[in-house]
């Protein structure tokens, strides 16, 4: 039998961003959002529950609008998952014209707007769901000041929003802290003395041990002349320099593995693996082109997960879950 008291504790959370599906590189659909792929989360389900794992739905005003969707959702026992929110601009109403890219981030939106449609997306996955949320990824990531005590003036108490070691025109994750901390109102990046909202950042790292460094290469890479000959596509083929995400519809089981036993040996807390839902049907977002998707990601999950109990002791949680252990952790050391 393994001796199970040496391995670290770690936490393991799965979220789930539970969206409409369009192919990523057209224009933001305004309606007739097309929800197919939430009929692959009972599957999906049933599998994280042979597993032990308790994913947490962030869902977004299209699915909750959709009543065969919400009824897919509000059929789960929720003691095995979380129902979060998740915001996309360009599905949430009220609207003000159409969606462009820049307004296609919430961040970017004037917080007036974003509280009218957070408010309507709360109602309709409590009315159509029969839950009320308590965790809350923007869409297409970032976060701010503003939407941070929005958050907390409607109960949340946690925020995944922050994707590490990205940034574009719109927003930057660069320098944010890979581990969950208590954001400042002001510079969201960086950790506070407040104690009313935690950010649950996705697990994100290199193939290297390095991270700081790893990221200014990689960095550097992104500019010219290094861009005219893909300088990162290079490093990453060559596996002399990879960023990966813990995700399934990004990275292959073996690169997870690699950041798994990082994290591991960086004593990283928790280890926070996400996905689209619109990934488990083939073809739609554009990330992968694996065939029979819901499988080909649930196969990778089981690998990482089997891979890590080798080498610590894994609990589940919700991220709401996650958010509590997590603080009374920090109210003990």
């Amino acid at each position: 039998m393994a001796n199970t008291t040496s391995k670290e504790e770690v936490i393991f959370v799965l979220t789930v961003d539970t969206e409409e599906e369009w192919d990523w590189s057209d224009e933001f659909p305004n309606d007739n959002f097309s929800v197919s792929n939430i009929f692959e989360i009972p599957a999906l389900q049933l599998f994280c529950q042979e597993l032990g794992i308790k994913p947490t739905y962030f869902v977004d005003y299209a699915v909750a609008n959709n009543p065969n969707a919400a009824a897919v959702l509000a059929n789960i026992n929720p003691t095995l998952c979380e129902i979060g929110a998740h915001l996309h601009p360009w599905a949430n109403p009220p609207f003000f014209g159409l969606t462009s890219e820049e307004s296609s981030h919430v961040v970017n939106l004037p917080i007036e707007q974003t509280q009218q449609k957070l408010k309507l997306l709360i109602e309709k996955i409590q009315d159509n769901i029969g839950a009320t949320p308590r965790s809350f990824r923007t869409g297409r990531w970032g976060i701010n000041g503003d939407i941070l005590q929005l958050l907390i003036t409607n109960d949340f108490d946690v925020d995944s929003s922050i994707y590490p070691f990205y940034s574009n025109e719109f927003f930057s994750c660069e320098n944010a802290k890979i581990s969950p901390y208590w954001p400042d109102f002001n510079k969201p990046n960086q950790e506070s003395a407040q104690r009313k909202i935690l950010e649950i950042p996705v697990t994100c790292g290199f193939n290297k041990n390095n991270y700081p460094l790893c990221q200014k290469i990689h960095r550097a890479m992104e500019q010219a002349p290094f861009t005219w000959i893909k300088a990162n596509g290079l490093l990453w083929h060559s596996k002399l320099l990879r960023k990966i995400y813990l995700s399934p519809e990004l990275c292959t089981a073996k690169d997870m593995i690699k950041l798994v036993d990082l994290s591991l040996k960086k004593k990283h807390k928790i280890l926070h693996m996400y996905l689209h839902s619109s990934s488990l049907i083939e073809g739609i977002t554009g990330l992968s082109q694996d065939k029979n998707a819901r499988e080909s990601i649930c196969k990778k999950i089981q690998q990482v997960i089997e891979h890590t109990k080798q080498n610590a002791n894994i609990k589940f949680c919700t991220i709401s879950e996650a958010k509590k252990q997590l603080a009374q952790q920090q109210n003990t050391n």
